[in-house]
């Protein structure tokens, strides 16, 4: 997603894309797809296996709280500087965001910077429950 300084605004903004372009598991394939949130987590087999997106993310921890399931964390610079030797990561670290530590059905973001260090973009990435 591209940089916005209000976290929050970029995490809804991504949720709402992956949303209205049905970039998302929809488990009842011969049913139509949801016309809204609300609808698509009504349904008792979406609780259970989720969509596999960013959809199946309800909200960003703040410092220090502990990940939950559904939950979103963002990368701190300390930790940053600490798994990749820089607070200030740029694409071209994505391949090795594996060594943030993440668990199934919770997401982490990072902001990611441009040659100059300013921020450019906000990555999200995480794992399913399968």
């Amino acid at each position: 997603m591209p940089y916005q300084e209000d976290l929050e605004a970029a995490f809804e903004d991504l949720r709402r894309k992956v949303f209205e372009e049905r970039d998302y598991y929809w488990v009842r394939e011969s049913d139509p797809w949801p016309e809204s949130f609300e609808e698509l987590w009504a349904d008792g087999i979406v609780q259970e296996a989720g969509t596999h997106s960013i959809l199946d993310v309800f909200r960003i921890l703040g410092p220090g709280e502990y990940a939950d399931y559904n939950t979103l964390e963002p990368v701190t610079e300390d930790e940053a500087l600490r798994v990749l030797g820089t607070a200030k990561p740029t694409r071209a670290h994505v391949p090795e965001f594996d060594a943030f530590a993440y668990e199934r059905w919770r997401g982490r973001c990072a902001v990611l910077h441009d040659e100059r260090g300013e921020p450019r973009e906000i990555y999200f990435w995480g794992a399913s429950g399968d």
